[in-house]
């Protein structure tokens, strides 16, 4: 997986729904859970919110913590 594709994601903010403006690594699991089950959207965003999924799943969340920019 190409590191940059990584921190993109995690970096990504969710743009609608209940947890719009929040990153997506920030993202709760049970969320993430949904989409895997009702589908993914088309297109990057899908991907992104897929891959960090699988992040969650793979219990590897707070080895990506300290990649989180703060854009504040």
């Amino acid at each position: 997986m190409d590191q940059q594709k990584i921190l993109q994601a995690i970096n990504q903010i969710m743009p609608f729904g209940k947890y719009a403006g929040r990153k997506l690594l920030l993202l709760p699991e049970p969320y993430l859970v949904w989409f895997h089950r009702k589908g993914f959207p088309q297109g990057k965003l899908g991907e992104q919110l897929a891959l960090i999924y699988e992040v969650k799943l793979n219990g590897l969340e707070s080895m990506l913590m300290p990649l989180l920019r703060d854009d504040a």
